[in-house]
């Protein structure tokens, strides 16, 4: 019999406007010194003075800490807890923004309350001290790092991506507002969602799966599947992006309880060498990902198929149907097809596997993945 540990322990907030809960929201957790991490593209977009708005009129100080960057490394952290030090005692912290203004904030938090630097926390349960109540507000439906209890941060010097993992450092409240992700540029709505759709294909079948992990992703997908190309088309459709903010959320609640796979182990050397932004590699990666998972888990891929209404798809079998589906995905966001097109020649491959080897999400791949079997993938890939 399967046997499984699910520990919810986040509140989610969902609905039009509800980041004007934020006073009320933080307020209930006691905090009475909040640091904001964030970037600035949100800052321009508003929404940093709403939140502060809501906070001060709940008469919580606010500090704002807003030099995110995309992926964040060791360097923003770092920057962030000594911000955080130079004011004085914070008792709170907000991630408001993408995935990389949610990772930092957890990033901080790991640091700010229990010191050291972040490689001391590469793997799960290595804070020994309590952590700051947080509240994670994503502005992308993407990667649902605000349902996780993972940074994934890299190391500033070789950009390899660190999942630093603790319970005490899981968002205390969520708050989704479909209003957020309107202001995203295109290519970030883009890149997110396709990432999003990676997150819940890839953990709904990985080999720590269980009962509810597959029910979030399985959710996740026939939400995101179904509003991808209206957001795309529409980008001010309110109920669209409710339905992905919700899928993107239940896809890092997946997460959380089934991990990812080879295709996140094959796209991180993408990011790490040659800059390639992580929705556009795992998507790139994914579909052939899938079929050399085909011959372990094609009967989960039925169940996707089954899930999104697919069986007239063209394709030869469940996960040719599946990969049709994503390629349309792929095409309506007009993403590259290969990693030819991005520019990669075919002497790296055996470089990229054997970094995509030491990746930890191959370890969670359904289907053995080695340095070779993962060059084979990326030589499919080109």
């Amino acid at each position: 019999m399967l046997t499984f540990d699910f520990n919810p322990t986040t509140r989610m907030i969902f609905g039009e406007n509800s980041l004007q809960r934020l006073g009320e929201l933080t307020k209930e957790l006691n905090i009475k010194r909040a640091l904001i991490v964030t970037d600035p593209g949100i800052v321009n977009a508003g929404h940093v003075a709403a939140a502060e708005k809501s906070l001060q009129a709940a008469g919580i100080a606010t500090f704002i800490f807003q030099d995110v960057e995309e992926n964040p490394t060791t360097r923003h952290v770092e920057k962030g807890v000594q911000f955080a030090k130079s004011i004085g005692d914070i008792d709170g912290i907000i991630g408001l923004g993408g995935g990389s203004a949610m990772d930092c904030s957890k990033g901080i938090n790991f640091l700010y309350t229990n010191g050291g630097k972040m490689e001391d926390y590469w793997g799960v349960g290595k804070a020994t001290e309590p952590m700051l109540p947080s509240i994670g507000i994503p502005t992308t439906a993407g990667t649902g790092s605000e349902g996780q209890s993972f940074a994934l941060i890299s190391q500033e010097e070789n950009h390899r991506k660190m999942a630093c993992g603790d319970i005490k450092a899981r968002f205390r409240v969520v708050i989704l507002d479909p209003l957020l992700p309107k202001s995203v540029p295109q290519d970030v709505a883009v890149v997110t969602g396709i990432d999003a759709v990676s997150h819940a294909l890839e953990s709904y079948v990985t080999s720590k799966r269980n009962p509810i992990s597959q029910m979030f992703a399985r959710e996740a997908w026939k939400m995101l599947e179904k509003n991808f190309e209206t957001v795309l088309e529409d980008k001010s459709h309110t109920e669209a992006w409710g339905q992905m903010l919700l899928g993107a959320h239940f896809s890092g609640l997946a997460i959380e309880n089934s991990m990812l796979g080879a295709a996140h182990a094959c796209a991180n050397p993408l990011t790490a060498r040659f800059n390639i932004t992580h929705g556009i590699a795992v998507g790139l990666m994914l579909p052939h990902v899938m079929r050399y998972n085909s011959t372990i888990v094609n009967g989960l891929y039925g169940d996707l198929v089954q899930a999104a209404n697919l069986q007239k798809l063209t394709g030869n079998g469940d996960v040719e149907k599946l990969i049709t589906r994503l390629r349309q995905l792929q095409a309506a966001a007009k993403l590259p097809e290969n990693l030819q097109s991005c520019g990669i020649d075919a002497e790296i491959l055996p470089k990229l596997a054997a970094d995509a080897a030491t990746q930890w999400t191959g370890n969670f791949n359904p289907r053995k993945v080695d340095e070779a079997s993962l060059l084979q993938i990326y030589q499919e890939a080109f």
